[in-house]
């Protein structure tokens, strides 16, 4: 494992690009859509991430990628990466001066411009419906116009490998018409992701060979190889990689920057990032995920909730004894954490190693850790599930130490009403009986689904015992039919998420309703972030 102590303190990006397209490949997601301000926020996120280049869209043929270099000359500060605007090469027959697009390429005021050129000769004589040579000269035209411009210009040769199998020569052909017009780069696409990484490194290689030009290599996901072959490439001699944060991007999604970066600085041990930018990447790669309105992968490489997630107490066990038996790096180079899953599989190990994640020192109370990891046991084959519910592992974990305050109030009883009327919305309509502060408390509460009925009437009946539960919000619930083969009569199973504006919990619920598996869950949750408001108090 490399540690950041042994990497040089400053990075040159000049010698080895990396470029991120996020803002415009990465946007090409089906159900994917970035406003301006979403756009200028995941641009700030990636200068801290250290990238050194940041394509932010097709200026000119896109309104709002026009807009957004527009207020990025005024609204961004970037501290590391250099800005570029994505264009095509001139059309057929005519000027590059004269192009509108070209010309809008210049409007954006970008140091660095990105310029996609055909290099297949199916897609020059049937997509573009031109001419070999024209197609030479649209790029020969377009790159040197805009170097005589002063802009420093990359090339994309889409579809070069494809069109490399096919007409080798011709492929050359376009790569050396771009570097003696001045282009800087030239990125081999792979753009319908068929390619395997052999085939990747061996035409990467005789590429470099045979042109001596500074290569990049751009690679998606249709095979499932978009990160290895990009390592393929740098292998080969590329000196030049693109990706998106997330692997996001049209089809299967585009090469995982992240992880291609991760997997040359850790496993390769050279440095392409600035110092100390590597641990921000689980940070970053979530936020860009919620301003991007996806979820973010819990499985992803590195950077996912579950990269470092050990279930097994088989694994545990080990783990106890040396994190590294089982975790190929150290998770906190990505910014990110081992945790440990407690479920049926769970043996003492793993509960020991979860108690200690949550602040419980159980080395020394065998019982307790027998008792826990039995009624963790039990409770699984009954449904539940604690690998995405730490909060009710916490308050089961309690309950067995015998803490006293586990419980912020005792439920008698629970009735809820559904009623529908004709021409108007079905009303809800809860009653919860429970003992709180020593008073027994008989509260009825509305709402527009039964759930939301007893969720109001438990707040009337504790809130003025217990003012901190305004502060407690439910933000996520999910349902999940166990043994759905016996239908209606199947096992229901609760997860919902609750926040107090600082941090947020998870509980779980199970019953042979949906109603009851949700009400056992809510009571976890509100008595769990009572808890910790409580524990606030105590050490503040």
């Amino acid at each position: 494992m490399s540690s950041e102590g042994q990497r040089a303190s400053t990075v040159d990006v000049e010698r080895f690009h990396v470029y991120d397209t996020t803002l415009r490949d990465g946007a090409q997601q089906e159900g994917l859509s970035m406003s301006v301000q979403d756009k200028l926020a995941i641009s700030r996120l990636l200068d801290e991430l250290g990238v050194g280049f940041i394509e932010g869209g097709w200026p000119g043929a896109v309104p709002r990628d026009t807009e957004f270099f527009q207020r990025a000359r005024t609204e961004l500060d970037l501290s590391t990466a250099t800005l570029v605007a994505f264009g095509s090469t001139r059309k057929a027959h005519a000027a590059a001066a004269d192009d509108e697009l070209v010309r809008a390429l210049l409007n954006a005021h970008t140091p660095v411009v990105t310029l996609v050129a055909k290099s297949h000769v199916g897609h020059v004589e049937r997509a573009l419906k031109t001419t070999l040579s024209e197609n030479l000269e649209m790029i020969r035209d377009t790159v040197s116009f805009l170097v005589g411009e002063g802009r420093r210009v990359f090339l994309d040769a889409e579809h070069f490998f494809d069109g490399y199998r096919s007409h080798p020569d011709y492929s050359l052909d376009v790569v050396h018409a771009a570097v003696d017009a001045g282009a800087e780069v030239v990125v081999l696409c792979d753009t319908n992701g068929g390619m395997l990484p052999d085939d990747v490194r061996s035409v990467v290689s005789e590429v470099s060979d045979a042109t001596g030009a500074r290569l990049g290599m751009h690679a998606h996901n249709d095979t499932g190889c978009a990160v290895a072959n990009s390592l393929a490439a740098i292998d080969a001699g590329a000196s030049h990689v693109q990706g998106t944060i997330n692997g996001t991007g049209e089809r299967t999604g585009n090469a995982d920057l992240i992880t291609v970066v991760a997997n040359i600085e850790l496993k390769r041990s050279q440095q392409v990032l600035p110092a100390g930018a590597l641990p921000e990447a689980s940070r970053i790669a979530h936020a860009i995920a919620e301003l991007s309105n996806l979820v973010p992968y819990s499985r992803q490489p590195y950077v996912g909730s579950s990269a470092f997630a050990h279930k097994a107490g088989l694994h545990a066990s080990a783990i106890k004894v040396d994190p590294d038996l089982y975790q190929h790096t150290d998770p906190s180079e990505v910014g990110n954490d081992m945790r440990m899953l407690v479920s049926d599989m769970a043996g003492r190990a793993s509960v020991e190693l979860k108690g200690r994640e949550l602040g419980f020192d159980l080395s020394n109370d065998h019982d307790l850790v027998t008792r826990v990891t039995r009624r963790v046991k039990e409770l699984e084959a009954a449904g539940y599930t604690f690998e995405a519910a730490d909060a009710s592992f916490e308050l089961l974990l309690r309950e067995e130490a015998g803490e006293e305050r586990t419980r912020f109030f005792d439920v008698e009883s629970w009735r809820v009403i559904t009623e529908s009327r004709p021409d108007s919305e079905a009303v809800s309509e809860a009653t919860v009986k429970l003992r709180a502060g020593g008073e027994r408390a008989v509260v009825t509460g509305e709402g527009n689904g039964p759930v939301n009925a007893l969720d109001h009437a438990l707040r009337t009946a504790i809130g003025t015992l217990y003012p901190e539960i305004d502060k407690i919000e439910l933000i996520d619930f999910k349902v999940r039919i166990l043994d759905a083969a016996h239908g209606t009569d199947a096992v229901t199973r609760v997860l919902v998420e609750m926040t107090d504006g600082a941090s947020s919990w998870e509980t779980v619920g199970v019953g042979a309703n949906v109603i009851e598996a949700s009400w056992a869950a809510l009571v976890d949750g509100v008595n769990y972030g009572l808890l910790h408001q409580d524990l606030d108090r105590l050490t503040s």
